[in-house]
């Protein structure tokens, strides 16, 4: 679904923000059929050696993965302004993944949440400056809580007067995802977010907001 909801094209200059093994990165790389480039970036070398194997079987040739010491670093400077879209699966408290890590709920404190939420907010507004006009900026955790999904995308637009929000449901719509409308919610319309639920939908809990540069 995230993938979808980035929808990148052919020969387009894509980032997947936060890589980590890749299976989002095999995706959207797929999706562009092997053409343009396709960055992914994460603070874990160790992580990153996890997709190159996966990255061998998959055949694709347009990615390029890429260890960054933080979100400022200057590979990312460099690409400012150049790129048709991000992703940034953001580093999160991983509670929509309770069902199959039971023990979160106990290594998991408010603390811990406020903290995941400025460097959330901190990689977002970083992951922004890559887009040129027209690009499209997808925000995404596997967390239920609010403090670290509509509170960021709500900080982030009133922020950022340059990025318009896009509704998740009518993209989902448009790409012909069966029962769209249920799996989004916030907003006036109700359609705004991406919001999965395990109880819902068989799912991890899962979020994403989408924005388009003006």
């Amino acid at each position: 679904l995230l993938a979808l909801l980035l929808e990148a094209k052919r020969g387009e200059m894509v980032a997947d923000f936060c890589a980590g093994a890749g299976g989002k990165t095999l995706a959207i790389g797929a999706a562009m059929r092997s053409t343009g480039r396709l960055y992914a970036f994460d603070t874990s070398a160790h992580r990153l050696e996890a997709l190159k194997p996966r990255l061998a079987r998959s055949g694709l040739s347009n990615v390029h993965p890429a260890a960054i010491a933080h979100e400022r670093d200057e590979r990312i400077k460099r690409l400012a302004g150049k790129l048709d879209r991000v992703l940034v699966d953001a580093p999160c408290s991983g509670l929509g993944t309770l069902r199959r890590n039971p023990d979160l709920k106990w290594r998991q404190n408010l603390q811990g949440v406020q903290e995941m939420a400025v460097k959330q907010a901190a990689i977002l507004a970083s992951a922004a400056r890559l887009l040129k006009s027209g690009g499209r900026l997808v925000y995404a955790t596997c967390s239920v809580l609010p403090q670290e999904n509509e509170a960021i995308a709500e900080a982030f637009s009133a922020a950022h007067s340059d990025f318009q929000p896009l509704e998740a449901g009518e993209l989902l719509a448009q790409l012909k995802v069966e029962g769209a409308a249920g799996l989004c919610s916030g907003g006036d319309s109700g359609q705004k977010y991406l919001r999965l639920w395990p109880h819902k939908h068989q799912t991890d809990g899962f979020f994403a907001a989408i924005w388009q540069k003006k």
